[in-house]
């Protein structure tokens, strides 16, 4: 099953994806919520009742704007260095730990969505990666029992500020500039998904092709990661975790290459579709209240 949330009618709500369109679940089946994380804190039953609801007269994909499949997550978490040929190509030795940075939540913007060209850096660069959305409330999670907090998975792009990444030993805020986390174009249930590592993973700009990999060169593969996070954190439902990017970044590109106001960037993984944004100015205005 395909989860989405859209904007259709100057309303936000979720819906399912089937062929033609999308199927307005909370108007199909009033017991369902409008907001992505509150259908996933209802749970298993609310998964088998949108599993039901009829896909009669779906609204066309084409009339709706898809919105970040989750709208608002608790908690967005980033691995770095975790595919072998971007540590390669870092410079750097393969990482014994991993290692963890936030996005702020403010950077989750949907499929198609504008993403901000920042006024104070010139140093924009892609990652694409496999996104995991969290379903159920998760601590202290052993491995083998790590798929089961697992909704869905989704495409995303890691987009990254290099030299506010770089200036300082912690990523964060050159992580988390509004825009820079691109994620959907939905939610791929697990039981569609079936084995996240053996995804085809592939990176385009302006058409050309920058990345492509496979999740099955993962070091840390996603249930490492949901037993490793567990241990400090509790995971909640709707929490974005961004999985890793393979080699063909722009930062290490000799000479480096970075996006541009009017680039497209395309993140493609087989089997969740593919999320495509384009680079614009950013509002340099000053917001308060």
């Amino acid at each position: 099953m395909k989860l989405a949330t859209f904007t259709h009618g100057g309303k936000t709500r979720i819906g399912k994806v089937v062929d033609g369109g999308i199927v307005d679940l909370p108007v199909t089946d009033p017991s369902l919520p409008n907001d992505m994380i509150a259908f996933l804190e209802a749970g298993d039953a609310a998964m088998s009742a949108a599993q039901r609801a009829s896909s009669d007269n779906p609204i066309p994909v084409s009339e709706v704007v898809l919105e970040a499949p989750v709208l608002k997550p608790g908690k967005v978490m980033a691995i770095g260095l975790n595919y072998r040929d971007h540590v390669e190509e870092s410079g750097l030795e393969v990482p014994k730990n991993q290692i963890w940075f936030t996005k702020s939540p403010t950077g989750c913007v949907g499929d198609g969505a504008d993403v901000l060209k920042p006024a104070v850096s010139d140093l924009i660069d892609w990652e694409a990666e496999l996104c995991m959305v969290i379903g159920k409330r998760a601590r202290n999670v052993p491995r083998e029992r790590a798929h089961e907090v697992v909704a869905g998975y989704c495409c995303g792009n890691d987009v990254s500020v290099r030299d506010w990444q770089l200036r300082t030993p912690q990523f964060t805020i050159g992580k988390s500039f509004d825009t820079h986390g691109p994620i959907g174009p939905w939610i791929t249930t697990s039981d569609e998904v079936g084995d996240p590592h053996d995804l085809d993973i592939k990176c385009f700009v302006n058409d050309t092709q920058m990345q492509g990999s496979n999740t099955k060169h993962l070091i840390f593969d996603c249930f490492d990661q949901i037993a490793e996070l567990t241990q400090a954190m509790t995971l909640e439902p709707g929490d974005i975790i961004f999985t890793g990017t393979p080699s063909g970044v722009g930062g290490a590109m000799d000479p480096m290459q970075f996006l541009k106001v009017g680039d497209k960037v395309r993140v493609e993984i087989s089997k969740l579709g593919a999320i495509e944004n384009t680079m614009v100015e950013e509002d340099t205005s000053a917001v308060i209240g």
